[in-house]
């Protein structure tokens, strides 16, 4: 997924206000405009209701930050044939430390960031795995009242109650933290498509296992 910035903005300041919960005649929050986001500075109140969510020791030699979009093929691609090993080879060993951050370059994706926060830290990553295994199931036909159901699902399976669930998806104040951090930090990086990698400073776009494997033992020698 490539698209830029400024187009994903508009897309979705076009479509977040859309119906959320179809199926009950009402919206999740008000219209959440991206482009009025973007017109102010992130506060560090919102900064700190969006942690960054991290595998991988503290004090490992290297850190990738990955950007990616639980919409995007190409980063459940990426979550199914490389990150695996990527968790084995280097995260698990100490070598690495990896932080993973949303995108939303569309309303569904945004949902579903939502709901994987919902369950906290210790439940984010387990969430994620969800979300991506299912990725063409809880998108469905594609219309709202069917995604939201399925990420319902999804946060139930997880172990969310449906309190926790509907809190979660009707908090406007955390919607509008998640867009206007992701701004900031893909802004900050140069990040213009999906998925894309910052290691040690430098971004890349999606690359092989191969790619990211000559990149990470070059910056473990030095």
């Amino acid at each position: 997924m490539s698209n830029k910035l400024a187009l994903a903005a508009l897309a979705i300041a076009a479509v977040a206000g859309g119906a959320w919960w179809t199926t009950r005649g009402a919206e999740p929050y008000p219209a959440l405009s991206m482009a009025a986001v973007a017109q102010e500075a992130v506060t560090d109140e919102q900064l700190a209701m969006v942690p960054d969510m991290v595998i991988g020791q503290a004090d490992a030699p290297v850190t990738i930050i990955e950007y990616a979009s639980f919409t995007c093929p190409h980063c459940k691609n990426f979550h199914d044939t490389v990150f695996e090993q990527l968790k084995a080879d280097y995260i698990d060993t100490g070598k690495v430390r990896f932080v993973y951050r949303e995108v939303y370059f569309d309303r569904y994706g945004l949902w579903a960031g939502m709901i994987a926060r919902c369950g906290g830290e210790m439940r984010y990553f387990g969430i994620t795995d969800m979300i991506y295994d299912t990725q063409k199931d809880w998108i469905g036909d594609g219309e709202p009242a069917t995604v939201a159901e399925n990420l319902r699902k999804i946060g139930l399976k997880a172990g969310l109650s449906k309190d926790q669930i509907e809190a979660c998806l009707n908090d406007q104040t955390m919607a509008e933290a998640m867009v206007a951090t992701y701004q900031k930090n893909a802004t900050e990086h140069g990040v213009n498509g999906t998925p894309s990698f910052v290691i040690e400073g430098t971004t890349y776009s999606n690359m092989s296992y191969e790619e990211m494997k000559k990149i990470l033992d070059e910056k473990l020698a030095n």
